[in-house]
C-alpha cells in the first residue's frame, strides 16, 4: 500500500519538472473558479477533504467513492455585475467498478451592447462558457484511490465560438484512524480544437496541486494547506508601470533586495489555507486564506479582508445546505450557495 503511494506521488512530483504554464493567459480559465460553497470557503481549493461532499469531487475526481451514491448537487454563484455562474453534478457507484459522476459547468458573463466601428448601437449580445464532465474513480485499496475526470469544453463570446478538450487526474491516501488525506491533483490537461479565430490556438490552464488535511483527534477542527500552480515556481507579477525601485529616489544608493523576503513571498504564493469547525455532525463553520488572491487583487492603501473567506454548513431534513463568501477586492465579494441531497433518502428501501 505504502509502495504504491510513494511511487504515484514521485510521478507526480516528477511531472513539475515538465511544464511550465500559470493562470491568467490561457483560454477557459473558469474552469478553475470555486464553484462549490464549501470549496469556495476554504480559501478556492479542497483537494484533500475527504467525506460525502459530492461537490469536492470536481476539485479531485479521486474523492467520488460509494458515499456519494445517487447523490445530487446544484451550486450557484452570485459573482460581480451581472455575471453568475453554476455546478450541477449527479455521482452513481457500481460494485466491483467504482463510482462515476456526471457534472455541468456555466459561466455566463451577461449582456453587452453591440456596435459597429463607428459606435453606432447595433443590439446585445452574450458570452457564455461551458463544460460537461465525466469523472471516474475506484479505490484500490483500503487507503488509496485514483480517479479521473474528462471535460468537453464550449465557450461562446459573441460570434466568436471555440471547443476544447481536457483531462484531470488524480490520486487520494486516506487514513481514517488517523483522521489524515494526502492528495495530488494534475488539472487541465487538453487542447483547444477549435480556436476562437483560425489559426490562433490557445493553451489550457494546466496546473498541478498537493494537498495535505488533517482532522484533529480530540477537538472539532478540520485544517488543510493546498499547494498550488506547482508547476512553476515564480507567480510573480510586475506591473510595467510601477516597477520595483532598485535605488532610493533621493539618496540614488543602491537597495538591495531581501532575498529571505522574496523567497517567503514566492512560497507563499502557492500556499491555501482552510479550516472547519466541526461543530456537530449536522452543522459547522469555515475560513480559508489564499495568500496568492491578496497580493494580486489588495489595494496597497486599504487592504481589507482580500484573500480571506468564510462560509457555514449544515442540514435541514434531507438537504445539505452551504453558503460561503470569499472576498476578492474592496469592490466586492463572491457568493456561493449549494445544495446536496440523497435522492435514496426519497424512497424507502425495500
Amino acid at each position: 500500500m505504502m509502495r504504491n503511494t510513494l511511487i504515484v506521488f514521485f510521478i507526480f512530483s516528477s511531472l513539475t519538472l515538465s511544464f511550465s504554464q500559470t493562470g491568467g493567459r490561457h483560454a477557459y480559465e473558469f474552469l478553475n473558479l470555486p464553484f462549490s460553497a464549501r470549496t469556495a470557503s476554504l480559501g478556492g481549493n479542497t483537494i484533500s477533504t475527504k467525506d460525502d461532499d459530492i461537490n469536492l469531487s470536481l476539485q479531485n475526481p479521486s474523492l467520488l467513492d460509494s458515499s456519494m451514491s445517487n447523490k445530487l448537487a446544484f451550486n450557484y454563484i452570485n459573482y460581480f455585475t451581472d455575471v453568475n455562474y453554476g455546478y450541477s453534478a449527479y455521482a452513481r457507484h457500481f460494485k466491483n467498478i467504482g463510482t462515476f459522476s456526471t457534472g455541468v459547468q456555466f459561466l455566463n458573463y451577461g449582456k453587452f451592447t453591440a456596435a459597429d466601428e463607428t459606435g453606432q448601437i447595433t443590439g446585445q449580445f452574450e458570452a457564455a462558457d461551458y463544460s460537461l464532465n465525466l469523472a471516474y474513480a475506484r479505490a484500490l485499496d483500503s487507503s488509496f484511490a485514483i480517479g479521473g475526470t474528462l471535460k468537453t469544453i464550449y465557450s461562446v463570446l459573441e460570434n466568436y465560438s471555440s471547443v476544447g478538450s481536457a483531462i484531470d487526474i488524480a490520486g487520494t491516501y486516506h487514513n481514517k484512524k488517523k483522521r489524515f488525506t494526502a492528495a495530488a491533483v494534475i488539472k487541465n490537461m487538453g487542447i483547444q480544437w477549435k480556436s476562437y479565430r483560425p489559426g490562433n490556438k490557445e493553451s489550457l490552464p494546466f496546473e498541478i496541486q498537493l494537498g495535505l488535511s488533517k482532522k484533529l483527534a480530540k477537538a472539532p477542527f478540520r485544517f488543510s494547506i493546498i499547494g498550488t500552480h506547482l508547476e512553476k515556481w515564480d507567480l510573480t507579477y510586475e506591473d510595467p508601470a510601477n516597477p520595483t525601485l532598485t535605488t532610493d529616489p533621493l539618496t540614488q544608493a543602491e537597495i538591495k533586495p531581501n532575498r529571505a523576503k522574496i523567497w517567503g513571498d514566492k512560497f507563499a504564493r502557492h500556499i491555501v489555507l482552510g479550516s472547519e469547525f466541526l461543530l456537530t455532525k449536522n452543522f459547522n463553520i469555515r475560513f480559508g486564506y489564499n495568500y496568492l488572491r491578496r497580493q494580486e487583487l489588495k489595494v496597497d492603501s486599504r487592504t481589507g479582508l482580500v484573500g480571506f473567506s468564510f462560509g457555514l454548513g449544515f442540514k435541514i431534513s434531507k438537504f445539505n445546505l452551504s453558503y460561503g463568501r470569499a472576498s476578492y477586492h474592496l469592490a466586492g465579494a463572491s457568493n456561493h450557495f449549494s445544495i446536496t441531497t440523497n435522492l435514496s433518502d426519497f424512497y424507502s428501501k425495500k
